[in-house]
């Protein structure tokens, strides 16, 4: 059966306006009913139809709706921002038996400015970075012809993420993919218009943009994967 999802109530995107202008306890708990039945419970079944189409594509990638959704709460303990809620609402589908973050994960966001599609490694640990890099070091042929994918291209554009300055340590400065290995993370971006988050059309865009990602998070996947322990090994420099 091929999974269906409406949109969000126009009530949700509304919601996400009024918090940004008074992002407080005293206006968001009398209003909290209206975020759990105008957004998070959408996102729920939202996240519910996307695990449904992701079987074909990203079986490994299928994760609990309740797991999947980010809670709307901010943790402000290290952050100069103090205000308690975040102004969007988000799910992360992280690789089976992976902790989040350590590897690619497929993720999007949807708020009353925009919705942002992406995935791929953004905050990994020395030991996952250095496992990534070995791999792109070795197959590094692989993934130049994913990265060049005409539908990556035409859906984000080019891959993003914050690199060092020059190749790390451990790594020859020469080698064909130095390029690739300066990079602390791997992603992909799009950012849609907010309004496509009120039509049945979002959950369409969502796997588009999923299915275009599955070689490219695979192949980041595959070292982090393997049964082997991860060799921690010159992880320095990151």
């Amino acid at each position: 059966m091929r999974p269906a999802f409406p949109g969000f109530p126009q009530e949700g995107l509304d919601f996400f306006r009024g918090l940004a202008r008074h992002n407080n306890r005293e206006w968001f708990l009398p209003r909290k009913p209206v975020f759990e039945e105008r957004l998070r419970q959408p996102m729920l079944a939202l996240a519910g139809s996307l695990n449904v189409a992701m079987r074909d594509f990203a079986p490994a990638y299928v994760t609990d709706p309740d797991k999947a959704v980010y809670r709307i709460y901010r943790d402000t303990r290290f952050s100069p921002d103090k205000t308690p809620y975040k102004d969007h609402i988000a799910a992360l589908f992280p690789r089976r038996g992976m902790p989040r973050h350590h590897g690619a994960c497929y993720y999007f966001q949807v708020s009353h400015k925009e919705v942002g599609i992406g995935g791929g490694v953004y905050m990994p640990p020395p030991e996952s970075l250095m496992a990534i890099r070995r791999h792109i070091e070795k197959h590094h042929e692989e993934f130049g012809r994913i990265l060049k994918s005409s539908s990556l291209r035409r859906l984000f554009g080019e891959m993003e993420g914050d690199q060092l300055s020059r190749v790390p340590k451990g790594f020859c400065a020469a080698h064909p993919a130095a390029g690739l290995l300066r990079y602390k993370q791997f992603l992909y971006w799009a950012q849609l218009p907010a309004d496509v988050a009120t039509t049945p059309g979002l959950l369409r865009e969502i796997l588009t943009r999923f299915r275009a990602m599955a070689p490219f998070m695979d192949f980041l996947n595959a070292p982090l994967a393997a049964p082997k322990r991860l060799d921690p090994a010159g992880a320095s420099g990151v």
